[in-house]
């Protein structure tokens, strides 16, 4: 699949002796742990598909994302995050992001953003498509849900 014009859908959960060394396995799980990732802010470009598929992007890319992570140290905790991407009929949307007690909770909670974001906008909401992640903590675990831009050529 041509990853230009695709947001690609990830999530992940990984144990680590550190916080980053967790998070790094939770990237790697979600498929771009190989990747530069460049934050950017929750909008969504009109004509872009929204696709929940693992992207190959070459090593070392530029890629920008919109992500949520959460570690904790604290064993058997469960954390979750979640991510929602909503689109109006030309393809505009947002993207919200959110942490909880389950991935479900979270998701759900970001689903409530993206509505309300549309309604601030006074647009249509006609599609939304959610991910999540959670992990029980055994030593130090992280978890992660990003959207990733298509691979950004300069």
């Amino acid at each position: 699949m041509e990853s230009r014009n695709h947001l690609y859908l990830v999530a992940g959960s990984g144990e680590g002796e550190t916080p980053l060394n967790a998070f790094d396995r939770a990237l790697l799980e979600a498929g771009i742990g190989d990747v530069n990732l460049v934050k950017v802010s929750s909008i969504v470009p009109p004509g872009w598909e929204v696709v929940k598929d693992r992207p190959t992007f070459r090593p070392g890319s530029l890629v920008p994302v919109v992500y949520i992570e959460r570690t904790s140290h604290e064993a058997g905790q469960k954390i979750a995050v979640a991510l929602a991407v909503g689109q109006g009929e030309d393809g505009f949307g947002v993207i919200m992001e959110c942490e909880g007690s389950s991935g479900s909770e979270a998701e759900a909670m970001a689903v409530e953003m993206v509505r309300r974001a549309f309604q601030y906008r006074k647009k249509e909401l006609m599609k939304v498509l959610t991910i999540s992640a959670e992990h029980i903590v055994h030593k130090c675990g992280a978890v992660v849900a990003a959207c990733a831009y298509g691979e950004w050529r300069l």
